[in-house]
């Protein structure tokens, strides 16, 4: 019989793009004893996490809940959900995730407009305007709020309207920014949002929280054919989800959900409540200013003009082998950092600042480990 090493990953500083470091109160929460997923202790477990989703999300919606799987796993289950085949949709694609999403969209059936700026720019909300102007028949609306390829923030309320005064639904990518930049989904009436664990919630990855507005589970509702998903129809998944409560019984089995990630992802979401989240939001900030000062006294310049706090993305310098130097951080100093993607692929380093690694502690020992393995290189 095969034997293989006992399980002993190293301890790295986790600052690339995700997963982020998670913390040891969270990696006890995810230990405890298993539920069966229809136990009613668990039921109000789950309950509680979507309530807490809520907070987070800032949001009233009912229809809250973590998806069994990663953030790609949330956007295909808005998709598949808000999209049936003959849909016309606009997309707007400043990076990878917005590639994506145009994929997802097409895979669906639907005939995709796409709005588009080079990477790491955003879209302004004349761009916008003259995209919905111009195919007034798209139901649809997708746009990523915080682009993790590029390290852009895309501000959302001024498009929020124009997309609302045409009629149609917005849908929003908050994989890199649910718990990091301010996001408060009510008042920017987003009708669909996914996000990511593994990112500024500092949770492991494997569930995506999603939130859908009365407006998309109208449109849901009134879908002429089933979703092209089974797994994630949400149709189905609802009455698990928002049945009558932990007592009545009243929960339909849909799959068995990932009962420790619900553990995990319920602590993590206290974590950020009792934090506050503007206190959050305002730390991730702080930290984002010290790393951007270091870096740029090391002569490196941020890719994007609108940058995000929890994704820094910045050009590599000339002569340098950036491949070489991440793989120097990651074996010399335990730090993982990442290296660009599609067009910024060998030319820039996407340094995340995400939940419980934004510390100014993490800053210094990264600058410090940087600025070595620059000057020796």
């Amino acid at each position: 019989m095969t034997t293989y090493a006992t399980l002993n990953p190293r301890q790295r500083l986790l600052m690339g793009p995700g997963p982020s470091t998670v913390p040891d109160r969270i990696l006890r929460a995810i230990g405890s004893p298993t539920l069966g997923h229809l136990d009613p202790q668990y039921i109000q477990y789950m309950d509680e996490t979507c309530q807490m989703m809520r907070d987070v999300f800032v949001t009233k919606n009912q229809l809250t809940f973590p998806v069994s799987g990663t953030g790609m796993a949330g956007m295909e289950a808005i998709l598949v959900n808000l999209i049936e085949p003959g849909d016309e949709v606009i997309v707007c694609i400043n990076g990878v995730f917005g590639g994506r999403m145009k994929d997802n969209m097409q895979r669906c059936g639907a005939t995709v407009h796409v709005v588009e700026v080079p990477w790491g720019q955003t879209f302004t909300d004349e761009a916008i305007a003259e995209a919905v102007s111009k195919h007034p028949k798209a139901t649809m609306l997708g746009i990523v709020h915080a682009e993790t390829s590029t390290g852009a923030l895309q501000p959302i309320q001024g498009i929020s309207k124009i997309v609302h005064d045409a009629g149609m639904l917005l849908a929003v990518d908050a994989v890199t920014s649910l718990g990091g930049h301010e996001l408060k989904v009510d008042d920017w009436n987003i009708d669909a949002i996914y996000s990511g664990t593994q990112k500024c919630l500092s949770c492991p990855p494997g569930l995506s929280p999603v939130s859908f507005s009365p407006a998309a589970i109208e449109k849901m509702e009134a879908r002429k054919t089933p979703s092209q998903s089974w797994y994630l129809d949400v149709s189905m998944l609802k009455n698990y989800y928002t049945g009558g409560g932990a007592s009545s019984g009243a929960r339909a089995y849909h799959h068995t959900a990932p009962i420790n990630m619900v553990y995990a992802l319920r602590e993590a979401l206290q974590i950020v409540l009792e934090e506050g989240l503007e206190k959050r939001i305002a730390r991730h900030r702080t930290v984002h200013l010290d790393l951007r000062k270091g870096l740029e006294e090391l002569g490196l310049t941020y890719i994007p003009e609108n940058s995000l706090s929890t994704l820094n993305c910045v050009a590599t310098p000339e002569g340098i082998n950036e491949a070489a130097i991440r793989t120097r951080l990651l074996n010399e100093y335990d730090i993982e950092i990442g290296g660009g993607l599609g067009v910024f692929a060998g030319k820039a380093w996407r340094i995340g600042l995400m939940g419980y690694g934004a510390t100014h502690r993490n800053v210094v020992t990264l600058l410090s480990a940087l600025k070595e393995c620059m000057s020796s290189t």
